[in-house]
């Protein structure tokens, strides 16, 4: 057997665990494509045998594989000073690999790489909006994979398994996201291009399922406009300010929110209204024509 085909040894702490060796396994794994061996301890014995070593050891050394944060002075910091944990310094060498561009490695790396890194280094970067409720985080989803305090501790290596093959769907599936969507900007950006009133943006009909979302990265844009397949009728969407806020740059006129067929067409005059979201923020139609008035007069109402 050679390096290439043979299973790689992969040390990490044993006890608990956490997303940024989790994340750092399963990264591993799917760069090996699953050729792995997991060794959880805290023996030194253990380290030369070891192929990889993360979260344990107190050395980093990316040229032999070794990817701990615990030393002093740990292991550098980002320009935002956030510091690295073992999942981020995992991705400084085979994010790009992994992901097949720098581009899909460095969107991954702002959305999930250093949200990880930032909570296992103990640095927020969320704030909660109402008292008593929290958002669920990568964090919360890892630790329901570990045992409860009735369920048996003595089999936790079982549980961080589990949690590895969580990690790796959710890292297969950003990945794929993030690359579709790099491509997506292209397509989006023809549609904006051939959009007459930049407000309005009309996408084709092949094109319907491109995420509308990609338009905010324009400053005009307020509605899309595309032909929903599955309910045979065409939508018109409110454009959001941020890809990654729920606030919208406008929404519909309110005296059309959550009305439906008769008493959409009342209010609208457009004959083949079929409905408004009751928050305003997208809206049915039968025709293409009658979805582009539909936004058209949603512009000069409020």
């Amino acid at each position: 057997m050679n390096w290439l085909t043979s299973k790689k040894i992969i040390l990490t702490h044993s006890g608990s665990f956490h997303p940024d060796d989790v994340f750092a396994v399963a990264l591993l794994s799917i760069i090996l494509k699953g050729r792995i061996k997991i060794t959880r301890s805290r023996e030194e014995q253990f380290l030369a045998d070891a192929d990889f070593v993360l979260d344990t050891g107190h050395v980093y050394n990316p040229d032999t594989n070794r990817f701990d944060h615990h030393q002093e002075g740990n292991a550098g910091f980002r320009d935002e000073k956030i510091s690295y944990s073992t999942f981020g310094l995992v991705w400084k060498k085979y994010g790009e690999q992994v992901c097949g561009s720098k581009k899909v490695a460095d969107i991954l790396d702002q959305k999930l790489v250093q949200i990880i890194d930032a909570d296992d280094c103990g640095v927020m970067v969320h704030k909660d909006v109402f008292p008593n409720i929290h958002p669920f985080l990568m964090t919360d989803a890892i630790y329901a994979c570990r045992p409860t305090w009735k369920e048996d501790g003595d089999k936790i290596d079982e549980y961080f398994v589990k949690a590895v093959d969580l990690a790796k769907i959710i890292l297969i599936r950003e990945i794929k996201i993030a690359q579709d969507n790099v491509e997506a900007e292209v397509l989006v950006a023809e549609m904006y291009k051939k959009a007459k009133d930049k407000r309005v943006v009309v996408f084709d009909d092949e094109r319907y399922f491109l995420p509308k979302e990609l338009l905010c990265a324009y400053p005009e844009p307020l509605f899309a406009v595309y032909k929903d397949r599955m309910r045979k009728m065409w939508r018109i969407v409110t454009i959001r300010k941020e890809e990654t806020n729920l606030e919208v740059r406008k929404n519909f006129p309110q005296a059309w929110w959550g009305k439906r067929d008769a008493d959409l067409v009342k209010v609208t005059g457009i004959s083949d209204a079929v409905f408004c979201r009751n928050q305003g923020i997208f809206a049915g139609v039968t025709s293409k024509e009658g979805a582009i008035r539909l936004a058209e007069l949603a512009l000069i109402q409020d």
